[in-house]
């Protein structure tokens, strides 16, 4: 009689078998590692799957991991939790977690406030020349669409919009009735930063400029020749022909001081 073999560690229902060698990465049948083999294959997943998670910008499930670096199932739930216990115990300003159905990594708790701190004087710098003039637009003319920004001002204003939600002067406001696009409008912290009680006490317009809803009613006629914008409102506006050369996209990044 041979020697008895090592009971395995891991086991799936009787008569699974993998569809590869012994050893030859996930098609290893599960039944096949033992204590020692688990380990050592483990560490060695630990550093793929480190360059894995973090280039994830969501929970990415053990098995789709299990999957992209080649090892079974067993092996790479192990190396998640020696990552794990190893951020733990070294104290890393990051840790591990399974959450939403998967892996990801996150900042630990006790760095919220360090956190917090650095992005808000991140916000500090002043907003450029185009996000300040899209801002305007939006306080006098909200609720309005990305697309009737744009007709405004006459170029792309996807870039500095993104800028002006991240800062929180203006936020989603639902969607046109007419068109389905989203619409956006200021926020009290707008109103915070600029001194005021409510949208009332924004000063009027210069005499030379348009009344309000007399360009709301030019926006309104010129958004009919638009195309009808996508549910994201990502596709910049088809604007009706000019005699003008169409304008090129702004340079909507921050100036710093």
């Amino acid at each position: 009689m041979s020697d008895p073999q090592p009971e395995p560690v891991v086991g799936p229902a009787e008569g699974t078998a993998g569809s590869g060698p012994a050893g030859t990465g996930a098609d290893l049948p599960d039944r096949e590692l033992t204590a020692a083999s688990l380990e050592e294959r483990a560490e060695e997943a630990e550093g793929p799957l480190e360059a894995l998670l973090l280039m994830a910008e969501e929970p990415v499930p053990a098995e789709t991991l299990a999957e992209a670096i080649g090892q079974p199932l067993p092996v790479t739930e192990r190396a998640l939790a020696n990552l794990v216990e190893f951020y733990d115990r070294s104290q890393r300003g990051f840790e591990l977690r399974n959450v939403g159905g998967g892996w990801r990594y996150w900042t630990r708790a006790e760095h919220a406030e360090l956190i917090s701190r650095w992005v808000v004087s991140g916000q500090s710098n002043k907003l450029s020349q185009a996000a300040l003039e899209t801002l305007s637009v939006i306080a006098y003319l909200q609720p309005i669409s990305r697309a009737r920004v744009s007709a405004v001002r006459g170029v792309n204003v996807d870039g500095v919009v993104r800028t002006l939600l991240a800062r929180g002067l203006i936020s989603e406001a639902g969607a046109d009735e007419q068109t389905g696009a989203m619409v956006f409008s200021t926020t009290d912290y707008f109103l915070e930063r600029m001194g005021l009680a409510s949208l009332d006490e924004l000063p009027p317009l210069a005499p030379h400029l348009p009344d309000a809803s007399a360009l709301e009613e030019e926006l309104s006629q010129l958004a009919a020749t638009v195309e009808v914008d996508t549910a994201s409102d990502d596709a910049p506006p088809v604007l009706p022909e000019a005699d003008e050369p169409v304008a090129v996209d702004e340079q909507e990044m921050d100036n710093h001081d």
